[in-house]
């Protein structure tokens, strides 16, 4: 039989509990991932119990009452509280998506908060984003042309041409699409994963850059891309409604009608 050895100070344990105050009616308990590297401890799972009568509505809200409130110590990252920035990402009821555009009135029962998942964690909710960063930039995600620009104006596109862009510059690098995909976690090193494939097809779909098939070169590999096995994971999760998976195949079958 075989037999798996989990890494030191891998098991969660249980937490702290941080009770109501007294004469609170409208109680709803957090449940938050909580590590700190440098006590050498285990991750636990701290409680807190929020009276939502004096909270936002936001999960997001909840966290920064959380801290400003009941422990500063808890770390998340957040910015702009408006579903732009990405920042807040994180594992909310067991869905990768965004705390300041969760309703905490949407999760039935305790609130359970965890990091994006199969990502190293910095500190309690805060993944290290360092990998993905890296292979966002391996995609050059900016407009490469040979051509100049025309003078005194921008570089100009049809009703249609700009069309082909929607759906896919509304991505705000959160990565709750990558870090819901079970080809990237097994092949993250490897696998550029939804997030950073969506970007670059929206590079490529762009009528006014003018390396495509450079783009396509750089994509066509084992891993790079065709790691994709069409989970669909990556739609389900994102918070802005997008569809990687559909960006990810139009890619495929650019690779492959340009080979015909």
């Amino acid at each position: 039989m075989a037999t798996f050895t989990l890494p030191r100070n891998s098991t969660i344990q249980q937490g702290k509990t941080h009770k109501a105050e007294a004469g609170a009616k409208n109680v709803k308990a957090f449940k938050i991932y909580r590590w700190d590297p440098d006590s050498g401890e285990n991750p636990r799972t701290d409680t807190y119990e929020i009276d939502l009568d004096k909270c936002g509505p936001m999960v997001l809200d909840a966290l920064i009452k959380i801290k400003n409130e009941v422990d500063s110590t808890l770390t998340f990252r957040r910015s702009c509280r408006e579903g732009i920035c990405g920042s807040c990402a994180m594992n909310i009821d067991g869905l990768n998506t965004l705390a300041c555009l969760k309703p905490i009135e949407d999760v039935q029962g305790d609130v359970r908060i965890y990091p994006l998942p199969h990502m190293p964690v910095v500190k309690d909710l805060v993944p290290d984003l360092s990998q993905v960063y890296a292979q966002y930039r391996s995609i050059e995600p900016w407009l490469k042309a040979d051509t100049p620009a025309p003078p005194d104006e921008e570089r100009r596109q049809s009703k249609e041409e700009r069309a082909k862009l929607d759906g896919l510059w509304e991505c705000i690098l959160c990565f709750c699409c990558s870090t819901a995909c079970p080809s990237y976690w097994w092949n993250g090193d490897r696998y550029l994963g939804p997030a950073v494939l969506l970007q670059a097809y929206r590079w490529i779909a762009d009528s006014r850059d003018e390396h495509t098939g450079e783009r396509l070169d750089n994509l066509e590999d084992p891993f790079r891309l065709y790691r994709c096995h069409t989970i669909m994971n990556c739609t389900r999760t994102c918070p802005k409604g997008l569809n990687p998976a559909a960006a990810i195949g139009k890619i495929k079958q650019m690779l492959v009608e340009r080979q015909s």
